[in-house]
């Protein structure tokens, strides 16, 4: 029997029910308060120092001092629990254990102090603890000498918290979590381990519930599914892009060329055994094919790590982990740096509007509605049964918050795209009446979700990054600055002309005389936001039809109505997005189970598509005209946007010192409209850009090449008044075409 402790408590840690183990394992002062006396002794003050250890797998322990001891241990519990009883402390030691079949060596957690400083506590408990997944999560360290990983997780309600992993065989008595009160964190060092430990957390909620084990919310590193163990990891990773991240720094992301090439890693290309590739293998391939192609940028779907493919990342369950089934974070790291190496940008889908249920995540992570609410009518999603953050709880917002800036500064990120923004924003989002519960003043919007996306772009702009919403609402000023009242996203998906666009190029072309205002409507609204065009996934998938497959008509038709299409969406204002497999054509839905269908560019007409799309980017890329002023209403002018009867419009398209400009052009019926007149600012030559109809797309090849005195190509501007400009174009339009021109003088 124990000295110093009684049975209960000898009880209690054999059999996993002691919940501070710190006080009562490791090194203590024998008559310090926190040590009991074994009842019924007499109160004699008991003199020294006692060292307990709980060891499952020894019959035997010793104390090594280092003064080079020896001393043996006393089993007081057959389950393992060994104690000695000293005259003094013998300051640093290790433990040497035994049994019938090894001998081994290990310094024990319990004689190491907490890692945990104060700041961190101070700063999270504020909520202000921007790199918060340097204090929680897992990390190699040295700590007082000795290597090790230290383990930190925020779990406030519970009775106990166990570290459990392969170094313990998972067993949750043995690594008994320190806590923190009044900040709700616990931690432990382990020392003698490292790199690649697979480890979860044993949680007890405060009610005595053993809870199913629980994955580390700021784990870089899972195992792929269907496990989902943390894997300890320690980035080696030395970067090479220095000077893009310095020249990103500098640039105002509004006035540059950005047309954004979106994917799905899992399903881009398969390699010939049928799998998904690597990071390292997008690396050597996806990113030639966008550089080829003229892309700025590459916005890969969630890549967090997910449990369930179906969901294509947007149920995340390791925010902070990219996900293993292509490879480590530093495979991942590795990617990015290629990309940057090629002044490529990447962008990645983040998903703080919610998070699945299972159960090893982080819903009752602690046995309460820790990260959601508890009330199902702010804690849980209708549509798709996810639970929703508390963002009014100061520590989960630090969560999401330290979240973005991890994605920044450590992955060296250029942006991030926020998924479901509106359903963030409204607390009756897809809610009845009597479903959703009002803000404090009575109205429907989320002033806390609200306060958390402001502080999010913030930080995120300060690290360098940019960050687009997709938010399908009229909300105000989602794209302005936080100083002015906006919630200071830098771009806003624009899903109303991307509604309308689609809407109008479905019709039969003889019906689209009567929608000619769906093509116009969106310039009363087109620079009240920094805007980005989207053509993304969700216009794909779950019945939609392809982009090829949305177009009215016969082959030919569909085919030059997605010319159209592409075409004017360049020429319009605003930010490029088009989603993989847009660019080729494809007929079939996307399927993230299988690849692009690459083989359709072996047909003239599909390898058109991707001709005109890669033109596009390079024309797009290099005219100030068509960028400089995406987001700027003085870089736009309408020439004709009345002309239902023939759905024709043209607008021209200035640069920033409107020294340059490009006239845009469309003809959206099958007629080859000759003689057509085209107001302009000058006279002399105009060069054709792009014509959608030139054979080398696919096209007819109709042309402006209307005598012999005309180069190829290029058109004269007469002196004759139209559309109130001093002079005019006669051009030749061909059908279901845009043109885009430029003066040469």
């Amino acid at each position: 029997m124990s000295l110093t402790l009684d049975t209960e408590q000898i009880y209690a840690i054999a059999e996993g029910r002691h919940y501070e183990l710190f006080s009562v394992l490791g090194q203590h002062v024998a008559n310090d308060a926190s040590t009991a006396l074994p009842l019924g002794t007499t109160n004699t003050v008991v003199q020294g120092a006692v060292i307990r250890t709980f060891q499952p797998d020894a019959e035997k322990a010793y104390v090594l001092t280092s003064t080079g001891k020896q001393l043996p241990m006393k089993r007081i519990h057959d389950n393992g629990l060994f104690e000695i009883l000293l005259n003094e402390s013998v300051g640093p030691y290790q433990l040497k254990l035994e049994n019938a079949v090894h001998k081994w060596q290990v310094i024990d957690a319990y004689s190491m102090e907490s890692v945990i400083g104060e700041l961190d506590i101070h700063l999270f408990n504020e909520g202000t603890h921007q790199q918060l997944y340097n204090s929680l999560g897992s990390h190699v360290i040295n700590f007082n000498g000795v290597d090790g990983v230290h383990f930190a997780v925020w779990a406030p309600n519970a009775r106990r918290v166990s570290l459990v992993g392969d170094f313990n065989n998972w067993d949750g008595r043995r690594h008994v979590m320190r806590s923190h009160p009044g900040s709700g964190i616990w931690d432990i060092f382990i020392p003698e381990i490292g790199d690649g430990v697979l480890y979860k957390y044993e949680v007890v909620s405060g009610d005595g519930r053993l809870l199913p084990l629980k994955h580390d919310p700021y784990a870089p590193y899972f195992e792929q599914p269907p496990g989902n163990a943390a894997i300890v990891f320690q980035s080696k990773f030395i970067w090479s892009d220095d000077d893009y991240m310095e020249r990103k720094r500098e640039l105002d992301m509004r006035l540059q060329p950005i047309s954004i090439y979106e994917v799905h890693p899992g399903s881009w290309r398969l390699n010939l055994h049928g799998d998904s590739l690597t990071y390292v293998e997008m690396a050597k391939t996806l990113l030639p094919y966008v550089i080829e192609n003229g892309f700025t940028h590459i916005e890969l779907m969630p890549v967090t790590e997910h449990p369930f493919d179906g969901s294509w990342g947007y149920q995340p369950i390791g925010l902070f982990a990219p996900t293993s089934r292509f490879g480590s974070p530093d495979d991942f790291r590795h990617f990015i740096d290629a990309c940057h190496a090629e002044n490529i940008g990447v962008i990645i889908d983040w998903v703080p509007a919610h998070f699945p249920t299972d159960e090893h995540g982080l819903g009752q992570f602690d046995g309460t509605h820790l990260y959601e609410h508890a009330d199902p009518r702010q804690g849980m999603h209708q549509d798709w049964q996810t639970l929703i953050y508390n963002f009014g709880r100061r520590e989960v917002a630090n969560y999401l918050l330290s979240n973005a800036v991890y994605w920044i500064k450590e992955f060296h990120l250029d942006g991030l795209r926020v998924d479901a923004v509106a359903s963030m924003l409204y607390l009756d989002y897809s809610r009845e009446a009597g479903q959703w519960i009002p803000n404090r003043y009575g109205g429907r919007e989320n002033l806390e979700a609200i306060d958390f996306l402001k502080r999010m772009n913030e930080l995120v702009h300060a690290e360098g990054g940019m960050t687009m919403a997709e938010e399908s609402t009229s909300f105000p000023q989602v794209s302005h600055p936080t100083y002015n009242g906006g919630l200071g996203f830098t771009f806003k998906w624009n899903m109303g002309w991307m509604h309308d666009m689609l809407e109008y190029m479905s019709k039969d072309a003889a019906y689209r005389k009567y929608h000619h205002n769906s093509l116009t409507f969106g310039m009363i609204y087109a620079f009240s936001e920094n805007f980005a065009l989207p053509f993304s996934h969700d216009e794909v998938v779950y019945g939609k039809g392809s982009m090829i497959n949305k177009m009215p008509g016969d082959e030919w038709q569909k085919f030059a109505n997605l010319r159209s299409l592409y075409a004017l969406m360049f020429g319009y204002p605003g930010k490029k997005l088009n989603f993989m497999g847009g660019e080729i054509a494809q007929f079939s839905e996307w399927d993230h189970n299988s690849s692009i269908h690459w083989h359709l560019l072996e047909d003239p007409k599909h390898a058109g598509i991707q001709r005109l799309m890669r033109e596009l980017n390079a024309l797009y890329s290099s005219h100030p005209a068509l960028y400089e002023t995406d987001c700027d209403g003085r870089g736009f002018e309408w020439i004709d946007c009345a002309d239902a009867e023939q759905s024709v419009v043209a607008f021209y398209r200035y640069s920033a010192n409107r020294e340059r400009s490009c006239l845009v052009v469309c003809n959206f019926t099958p007629v080859i409209r000759r003689d057509y007149r085209i107001g302009v600012n000058q006279l002399g030559n105009y060069r054709e850009l792009i014509n959608t109809d030139d054979e080398c797309y696919g096209g007819s090849g109709q042309s402006n090449v209307l005598d012999s005195t005309r180069k190829e190509g290029q058109v004269l501007a007469d002196a004759i008044e139209q559309h109130e400009r001093p002079a005019s174009l006669n051009l030749s339009l061909p059908p279901l075409a845009v043109l885009i021109l430029e003066h040469i003088g």
